[in-house]
């Protein structure tokens, strides 16, 4: 369900500088609008032929909300709109009146101190009805199907419109949880069994009582005899392999999920002197009379 929420503001500036703000939370800028009152204001949509009063029928409101909107227009003021979900409606009211929304109340009153009969300048003569929609902040919120009260037409007729709320259901995706993998290094001691070979000279020394043999005969020559150790020593290596993989998948499902909300309709009674009671809906028609 979305809502519209109108503020109303002395400069044209303090109104953008919402308008940004509101973007800035998410707000769709399609669904932030400004009028202004103001020749310097770039955005306003004011025509010379509709006047302020003009600029102000494509908004639904109460009539005597839109004669004091329409007054604050042409005395230089400039007026945002937001259509909002109702989610964002509570943080919506914080911004606007952070970048300083008028209490319209305040300034009707101070209006009629200087002599405002509460009739818009340039507007259609006002229908008598009760006054509703502006609170003491100042911001007027109307919901989707919100119509303006009872008003008449210029040959004395009046109307009671029959409204009817209607739930609209979207969908936006949200962040339900995150899963994340991640690989890094790790180290752990580990040992492993070798066996080594060592080799160890020895010196033997023997006692011989012998005779010369001819093989001897070089016996007081230099004679030089050697030998080398030889040992074995552990060699290492290490060899990367993959032993595995840990990966991320994603499977979509399908839920049917009942929304459940109130919407608010128009029931309207006729009850003339003559014992007639007629009683319509919200549809087109109306209930056949019945005698009393």
């Amino acid at each position: 369900m979305t809502q519209t929420i109108t503020a109303m503001y002395d400069t044209y500036a303090e109104a953008t500088a919402a308008k940004a703000k509101l973007i800035a939370l998410g707000i769709p800028e399609v669904g932030v609008r400004i009028l202004s009152g103001s020749e310097a204001g770039t955005a306003s949509v004011t025509t010379h032929g509709e006047g302020m009063w003009g600029s102000l029928k494509e908004f639904f409101m109460p009539e005597e909300d839109r004669h004091l909107h329409a007054e604050g227009l042409h005395r230089g003021g400039t007026m945002l709109t937001a259509t909002v979900e109702d989610g964002y409606a509570e943080r919506t009211y914080d911004i606007l009146e952070e970048h300083g929304s008028i209490d319209m109340d305040e300034r009707e009153a101070s209006w009629r101190k200087e002599g405002w009969n509460g009739q818009a300048t340039g507007a259609p003569a006002m229908v008598t009805a009760s006054k509703g929609g502006t609170s003491n902040t100042g911001l007027h919120a109307a919901g989707g199907a919100e119509s303006a009260a009872a008003h008449g037409t210029a040959q004395g007729t009046e109307y009671i419109p029959v409204v009817e709320e209607r739930l609209n259901v979207g969908k936006r995706m949200v962040d339900s949880g995150r899963v994340r993998v991640r690989s890094y290094a790790a180290e752990k001691a580990v040992s492993e069994n070798v066996a080594l070979r060592d080799e160890t000279i020895h010196v033997d020394r023997r006692v011989v009582d012998r005779a010369v043999t001819p093989g001897d005969m070089a016996l007081f020559e230099d004679k030089v005899i050697e030998a080398t150790e030889m040992r074995e020593q552990a060699v290492v290596s290490k060899e990367a392999r993959v032993v595995g993989e840990v990966g991320i998948r994603k499977e979509a499902a399908e839920r049917v999920e009942t929304v459940t909300d109130k919407v608010r309709h128009t029931e309207v009674e006729v009850i003339d002197e003559r014992g007639n009671v007629e009683r319509t809906g919200t549809t087109a028609g109306s209930v056949p009379r019945k005698p009393v």
